[in-house]
């Protein structure tokens, strides 16, 4: 059974005789589940977070919503779905992230490493500029394949994949509503029309850009070289900016009042606003010197998370940030694509500076280009005491978050798959066993599986916390179990999780599914049913309250890492590769129950403790 990023370690995008979006019209629709498998499905997911009572409460309310509102509801999702190419589109993007008030960064964006130091760029400080003006050529590069529809669509096996969200990684910026954000894409490929080739430029609370073509062809890295190092020299002599940057990590709502007020203060205010929303994307010169290592990301995961709010823009679909000891990292808004999108465009950057070990082999004459030029808000007392109020508002939030990201480097998917196991399948279970052992207690967890077979398809919840998991977990725990039972259970769990993950990306996950009947009676304005309001509804992770939000990164160099979803939760984000497993694991300060540096021991102790059983099997 194939996953996502199977696929993508030995797929580098590379320029294809096959047009990037050339599938996009015979990609099938979203299916809608039966609601009889979906309700199904559910009560297994609650299964074990159930006293016998509760469960027997449960069935009840799902054999009454079956036969009751339900039927009614799901009726009304079919004739939705007939209309529709993808009937969870709009709903998703709204309720998932337009809609949502609390701040983006932080709470929304996922942010992390670039992976050069692994090979060709260890820290160094002095090389900042240089390198830079190297991985922008090779991001520009990536952009100009998606424009002129040379990249390759990706897929899973013979399966072709959506790659509308590709649309979506340069040009494009969330813009803040009072009550719903929008998404602005400027985006145009070579047969649609003109598509914006500037760069923003972010440096010490102040802004530039310049355009990244001159006489139609990209800046080479010497010429970008000379933009970044005017842009460093005058921020190094001259006095820091405003920071408006750090009005985009407010709460939703006030940052929208704000920049309505930015944008009454001065005309040309809206026409900056707008060069951000519609650039490339941002490079972000950060005075920082996180070092990591390959076997600790803390401190760059950490500094692309949260980082100074002043150089980054929050709502742009890919920030580029420049630490000064040379390394990278990268921050970008969830809402226009999935990980997925970013990771690719890393990976191929990656990959082609480990191929020209990261120098430029071209010519070094530098064209007339013309000098970047400095976007200048103007601003008043009030504008100024909004910036201010961010920048605290962010400061404080971020000293709740903990973040460790650390090499398990014993073993990886080599040795997994020797043992005819799947390797995301072995790290979710080691999490949940990790987890059950740190917490003495199941742990609901969401696992992100693609929907990309189907038309606009982005992601299903597959819940990884099983009874056969659990079954499995207790076993481990059980000082009385011997090794046969333990392997038995651990296989059992496996087999569980292998099928639920391969209905999920068939379109037969239920989270979704429930998802639209809820949201259907909502838009009706008929009482919210009773389903949705059991205890074991939000204990189980419904209505996004899983304790442990988990996602496989790729089996590439890529990392990534997100915040919680629930005070008292933990993000784990991970990297599979052929020697180690790469895992970053946040968690809020403020609960007492969370503890990063742990689980991720009990993690590793449990790697090895599975490993060994599937050795010692006969599998």
């Amino acid at each position: 059974m194939k996953k996502k990023g199977d696929e993508m370690a030995n797929h580098l995008s590379e320029s294809s005789p096959e047009r990037t979006f050339q599938y996009q019209n015979t990609l099938p629709p979203l299916p809608v589940p039966s609601l009889e498998s979906s309700l199904s499905k559910y009560l297994d997911a609650v299964r074990p977070f159930a006293s016998e009572e509760e469960f027997k409460a449960t069935v009840d309310i799902v054999r009454k919503f079956q036969q009751g509102a339900g039927k009614d509801l799901h009726q009304k999702l079919l004739q939705r779905a007939r209309t529709r190419r993808n009937w969870l589109e709009d709903w998703w993007l709204d309720a998932a992230y337009l809609e949502l008030r609390i701040p983006s960064q932080l709470n929304v964006n996922f942010a992390g490493p670039a992976p050069y130091l692994e090979h060709c760029w260890p820290p160094a400080e002095g090389t900042e500029l240089q390198r830079a003006s190297v991985s922008t050529w090779h991001t520009l590069q990536y952009w100009n394949m998606i424009h002129t529809e040379r990249l390759a669509p990706q897929k899973a096996g013979k399966t072709v994949l959506d790659m509308d969200q590709f649309r979506m990684l340069f040009c494009t910026s969330k813009v803040p509503g009072v009550k719903k954000d929008t998404i602005h894409n400027y985006f145009k490929t070579e047969r649609e029309g003109p598509c914006p080739s500037h760069l923003v430029v972010m440096c010490r609370g102040r802004i530039f850009t310049f355009d990244a073509l001159y006489d139609g062809q990209i800046l080479t890295p010497p010429e970008l070289l000379r933009q970044l190092s005017y842009v460093k020299e005058r921020c190094d002599r001259e006095p820091e900016g405003d920071g408006v940057g750090a009005l985009t990590t407010e709460e939703r709502t006030r940052w929208a009042k704000a920049r309505e007020h930015l944008i009454s203060i001065d005309p040309h205010n809206k026409t900056i606003l707008e060069t951000i929303q519609s650039s490339l994307f941002v490079i972000s010169l950060d005075g920082t010197k996180p070092y990591s290592s390959p076997e600790n990301y803390t401190n760059m995961t950490l500094e692309a998370l949260t980082g100074d709010p002043t150089i980054r823009w929050g709502d742009k679909s890919y920030n580029s940030i420049v630490f000064a000891d040379g390394t990278f990292g990268s921050t970008c808004d969830h809402a226009p694509y999935d990980a997925m999108v970013l990771v690719s465009l890393c990976w191929y950057v990656d990959q082609q500076l480990k191929a020209t070990e990261g120098k430029w082999k071209g010519t070094d004459v530098i064209r007339p280009v013309p000098l970047p030029e400095e976007l200048v808000f103007t601003v008043d007392e009030k504008a100024c005491s909004d910036i201010s109020h961010a920048k605290q508002q962010y400061m404080e939030a971020i000293q709740d978050l903990q973040l460790v990201c650390y090499a398990f480097t014993a073993f990886g998917k080599v040795a997994i798959k020797q043992r005819k196991l799947h390797p995301d399948t072995f790290v979710q279970l080691a999490m949940q066993l990790a987890y059950y052992r740190l917490h003495k207690r199941p742990g609901s967890c969401y696992e992100t599986a693609m929907t990309r077979k189907f038309y606009h398809g982005r992601t299903e919840t597959m819940r990884p916390c099983t009874q056969e998991a659990v079954n499995w977990c207790k076993a481990m725990t059980d000082p009385t179990c011997d090794a046969s039972s333990k392997r038995k259970a651990m296989l059992q769990a496996f087999s569980k999780h292998n099928t639920l993950m391969a209905d999920a990306q068939e379109g037969k996950g239920f989270d979704r599914h429930l998802f639209g009947l809820y949201l259907i009676a909502k838009e009706e304005g008929r009482p919210t049913p009773e389903l949705y309001m059991d205890p074991l509804y939000s204990r189980s992770g419904g209505g996004g309250n899983f304790v442990l939000s988990s996602s496989l990164v790729g089996y590439t160099t890529v990392l990534g890492a997100v915040a919680p979803m629930v005070p008292h939760g933990y993000g784990f984000f991970y990297r599979i590769r052929d020697d180690r497993i790469v895992i970053s694991i946040s968690s809020w300060k403020s609960s007492r129950q969370t503890d990063p540096p742990s689980l991720f021991n009990n993690f590793s102790s449990s790697m090895h403790e599975m490993l060994h059983l599937a050795t010692t099997s006969q599998l």
